[in-house]
């Protein structure tokens, strides 16, 4: 093989940014990267079921839909978790004030919560905590791009948002915002995201472990030097400011490649919600959606996570 497609999202705690600015595969004269932006999971999923792509960073509801539609791909590797957080306007008030989620959401009856695509991990974790708590009237708004939430804050149109922890830096810097909801209330070790290929590249087993590993080491830079890392993506994304990716970290500090037990259990109990919310019509089983030999061999350690 001497061609690697590789999909990414516009989520700067991945660590598709530091890979791509430390020209990963380029090194190798044998392998060409070809680094492909995707706006959201559900987007992503479709590259994979045309093959347009062999190796993509996506959140784990989307692929699991996408498994349950017969696409052949598998994850072999997390990255984070609990990487969704809901900010609001200053005139709503925060879990620290109020001590429950339910009375948190009760604000928003009769207003609108953006989060981006449907499928989406923020609305899949959103939508479930809607129906758990009955809360009529809660109205969701799904964007296609993630970027627009904090300019549809500012303008009104949402009186709150779901989404990455760069959803809150972003929109703290336009507006006065609050993080009503922090990652690790939302939904406990949610799968933030993980690394999936097409089934067809595990005949390529070498080249997977070559990513994993340089995948792990990205994942060590950030949770030991965000610093350090912070620079690199800034340097691959033109136009950002460092201190903007060192507070996107902070949100949520949870960054390793191993498939943790956690991880896996926390994916898995998506399986009713998903089929509650129709996105899934199949019973899917752990074997299906995970294969964990390779990042076990690149990672014999404890979760970092």
């Amino acid at each position: 093989m001497n061609e690697l497609r590789i999909g990414y999202l516009p989520t700067m705690y991945h660590t598709s940014y530091i890979l791509k600015s430390g020209e990963w595969g380029e090194k190798q004269s044998d392998l060409k990267v070809d680094w492909r932006l995707y706006a959201t999971g559900p987007a992503m999923t479709e590259a994979f079921s045309k093959k347009d792509i062999d190796i993509g960073y996506i959140g784990l509801p989307p692929a699991m839909i996408a498994i349950d539609r017969g696409v052949p791909i598998i994850c072999v590797s997390g990255g984070h978790v609990e990487g969704t957080v809901m900010i609001a306007t200053k005139k709503y008030n925060p879990l620290k004030e109020y001590g429950e989620v339910h009375r948190v959401l009760e604000q928003f009856v009769g207003k609108k919560i953006g989060t981006p695509s449907r499928g989406s991990i923020h609305d899949v974790i959103l939508r479930d905590l809607i129906e758990k708590l009955d809360l009529k009237g809660v109205t969701v708004e799904n964007y296609e791009w993630a970027e627009f939430l904090p300019e549809a804050l500012e303008n009104g149109q949402i009186d709150a948002a779901v989404g990455t922890p760069s959803l809150l830096v972003a929109a703290s810097q336009q507006m006065e915002v609050k993080m009503v909801l922090p990652p690790d209330v939302l939904w406990p070790n949610n799968p933030s995201y993980g690394i999936l290929i097409r089934k067809e590249l595990e005949k390529e087993a070498p080249l997977i472990m070559e990513f994993l590993k340089e995948h792990k080491k990205a994942c060590t830079l950030i949770r030991e030097k965000p610093s350090e890392a912070a620079k690199m993506v800034s340097r691959e994304i033109r136009g950002l400011n460092v201190d903007f990716v060192e507070k996107t970290y902070a949100v949520s500090p949870k960054y390793c490649a191993l498939l943790s037990r956690e991880y896996i259990e926390s994916t898995m109990a998506f399986l009713p919600v998903l089929k509650k919310l129709g996105y899934l019509k199949q019973h899917l089983q752990e074997k299906d959606i995970f294969e964990t030999k390779y990042v076990k061999k690149i990672h014999p350690e404890a979760p970092h996570y």
